[in-house]
């Protein structure tokens, strides 16, 4: 069942018979490619804040809070969104949303909290950038999407994230936290009518619109080329993909998927079984409002990097042409799999359905999903694939023989 409360408030909920806990989800529309330049880092740190005190209670209190009932609490900071979770017993569904609504809606961000969470922050952007395999997405995406919000690091820089002030952190809020822009999804045992009633109660001091300021994000392709020391070598290539909930997106999902999914993709046998060029290889897409990025990466040895990444390249120019319905079935299958797995815990449910209500503005059935699945042709894949590679190329090494490496 869906609610639009007072303020704009997406309220879903999910009975799920049976299971005697619940999974939420609050799903905030704004990530990193919604902060400025000189504010990099803002969404993650903001997450980070939220917990270090918040409505009556401490960052102790609030921990203590929820495990003295055996529940769960945790956020993430993607490019495009932020995510605050929380799994309790059933009983215990008041308590996380109180807890949730604290986090939004009354934060203390304390100066004292702050200065020390930005240290840890730092040492959380260290440590990415001591590991390639981290570092080479945030490489590549400022490749593939220049000098534009959706290129910059979601943890920022040491200069971007010490800027950032308490007030700084208040202004995001209200700029981005109104409740239009705000979906609560609940699944397991609960009640609709308890969860909005105490929702609306809850969540009512937030605005119900703002009007934020963003830049539209679009695929530049390019070249960023690391020299970190690396005992291997780390290459990717990336081409612009479908928005999400474009037509093309599924078509290019499964491409995707055949090319580089699994052990049994083309990418995998091909690379690391047959000519072992590379421990891990993969090939992903990753949809956002207006634009999209088709993405291979591999894991090599450095004298190996030349060689995979040639191989690499003939790999996904052969599939844009040959591939085959069976090799379509085995995702269409994947994909199904994947889906109902999901969907049969409380967790799968609640993050399904925040996403599709921020997607297309409803949840779409099982049934609807397979239907799609199911519809997706050999000749759509194609198109799906020509598309994708027919414009500029983004590419981001680390370690690669300098000679070779651009």
């Amino acid at each position: 069942m869906i609610t639009k409360l007072s303020n704009g408030l997406t309220v879903c909920t999910q009975s799920m018979p049976g299971v005697e806990t619940a999974a939420l989800t609050l799903l905030a529309d704004c990530g990193s490619q919604h902060e400025p330049a000189a504010l990099n880092g803002m969404a993650h740190l903001y997450e980070h804040m939220v917990f270090k005190g918040a409505g009556t209670r401490s960052a102790r209190e609030i921990s203590e809070a929820i495990e003295d009932v055996g529940g769960e609490l945790n956020a993430c900071t993607e490019r495009d969104a932020t995510s605050f979770t929380a799994s309790v017993m059933a009983e215990h569904v008041p308590l996380a949303l109180e807890l949730l609504a604290d986090l939004i809606v009354r934060p203390h961000f304390n100066a004292e909290d702050l200065d020390r969470e930005k240290q840890v922050v730092l040492q959380e952007l260290a440590e990415a950038e001591d590991t390639p395999s981290d570092i080479i997405f945030d490489e590549l995406w400022s490749a593939a999407f220049a000098d534009q919000p959706l290129g910059r690091s979601i943890l920022g820089s040491e200069a971007s994230v010490n800027a950032i002030s308490a007030d700084d952190l208040r202004q995001w809020r209200d700029r981005h936290y109104s409740g239009d822009r705000l979906i609560l999804s609940v699944a397991g045992k609960v009640d609709h009518d308890e969860v909005t009633a105490a929702a609306e109660r809850l969540f009512s001091p937030l605005p119900s619109a703002v009007d934020p300021t963003g830049e539209l994000a679009s695929f530049t392709g390019g070249t960023r080329v690391g020299r970190t020391p690396s005992e291997q070598a780390h290459l990717t290539f990336a081409f612009e993909g479908p928005a999400i909930g474009t037509p093309q997106a599924l078509p290019a999902r499964l491409f995707a998927d055949i090319v580089g999914g699994g052990a049994s993709s083309r990418l995998f046998q091909e690379v690391r079984e047959q000519r072992g060029l590379a421990y891990s290889v993969s090939a992903s897409l990753q949809s956002y409002r207006e634009t999209g990025i088709f993405y291979v990466h591999a894991a090599t040895a450095r004298r190996d990097g030349p060689a995979a990444a040639q191989l690499i390249s003939d790999v996904i120019a052969a599939a844009a042409s040959d591939i085959t319905e069976r090799e379509l079935s085995r995702a269409r299958n994947q994909a199904r799999a994947g889906l109902l797995m999901n969907l049969e815990t409380s967790w799968g449910r609640a993050g399904y359905a925040a996403r599709q209500l921020a997607t297309y503005g409803r949840v779409k059935s099982v049934d609807e999903v397979l239907a799609e699945l199911d519809a997706v042709t050999l000749d759509q894949l194609g198109e799906a694939a020509a598309d994708l590679l027919s414009g500029p190329m983004a590419r981001a090494t680390i370690g690669m023989p300098a000679a070779r490496a651009a």
